[in-house]
């Protein structure tokens, strides 16, 4: 019965892999995978969902948009860390580094997945782990599913540290505008802390990553520079393609989840 499963779910990677390729489309034979990974998550000039969130959104649109990001955020690091003892050297201390803060320094209240799990109860929401997977569309599991894929395989540990590296890079400032309009929606430091944490905490993490981890992973194993960018790609693609799906649902009036959430 194992076996007959292990070669179903490889019978459902293997399209999956090929689409995430399709839909990343990365860049390939960098001579700097560094420069390009700057280059890939530097800021856009549009407004962008996190503009909206910060100055027009409702209670109710922030109560949609921690339930898409639920799935991953009450895990936060988790699937990252699978790359630790896949690496070795200066890139493994760097992603120690990286995680370390992200697991809260050892202080479980502090936990990126538990500071998550407040703000999600300050706004009324189940902070009970895929309590919601019913209620997300399949864009937004397909985003968490290309994040699993690369970290349960270790030939794809370039990608699962180009995925790291996008997250880092492009997290600060959505941060502080979702901070914000938790603030003028009248919600105080608990509603906002996990989105405060990550303005401070991912604006160090973005050069440790990239320079240190990628960096160092791609010195000392050329043929990962291709998956790095990959894995940066497909992180930047599907988060454009679910904030694209939210986006219209909201400007159409309707909600961009699948069923009613309480």
């Amino acid at each position: 019965m194992e076996h007959r499963s292990a070669r179903g779910a490889e019978a459902l990677e293997v399209p999956f892999e090929a689409a995430i390729r399709i839909v990343a489309n990365p860049p390939t034979d960098s001579t700097d995978v560094v420069a390009e990974l700057w280059k890939m998550t530097a800021p856009t000039a549009g407004p962008g969902l996190s503009a909206f969130m910060a100055r027009d959104a409702d209670l109710q649109h922030f109560r949609e948009l921690l339930v898409h990001r639920s799935l991953n955020q009450l895990r936060e690091a988790d699937v990252h860390t699978l790359g630790i003892p896949r690496l070795a050297g200066a890139p493994k201390a760097a992603l120690v580094e990286v995680q370390s803060d992200e697991y809260g320094g050892g202080r479980p209240e502090r936990m990126h997945s538990a500071l998550f799990a407040t703000t999600m109860r300050e706004l009324g929401l189940s902070d009970r782990y895929a309590h919601y997977i019913d209620a997300v569309p399949a864009i937004t599991l397909a985003s968490l599913n290309a994040l699993s894929l690369f970290g349960l395989h270790r030939r794809l540990l370039g990608a699962l540290v180009g995925h790291l590296c996008a997250v880092e890079t492009t997290s600060a400032l959505p941060s502080k505008k979702y901070s914000a309009g938790l603030t003028r929606l009248g919600f105080g430091k608990a509603a906002t802390l996990f989105f405060d944490e990550h303005v401070e905490a991912d604006s160090v993490h973005e050069q440790i990553v990239c320079r240190d981890l990628a960096g160092g992973l791609v010195s000392a194993s050329p043929s990962t520079g291709d998956d790095i960018l990959l894995g940066a790609a497909a992180c930047l693609a599907f988060d454009d393609l679910v904030g694209d799906h939210v986006t219209r649902c909201w400007e159409e009036g309707i909600s961009s989840l699948r069923q009613a959430i309480e």
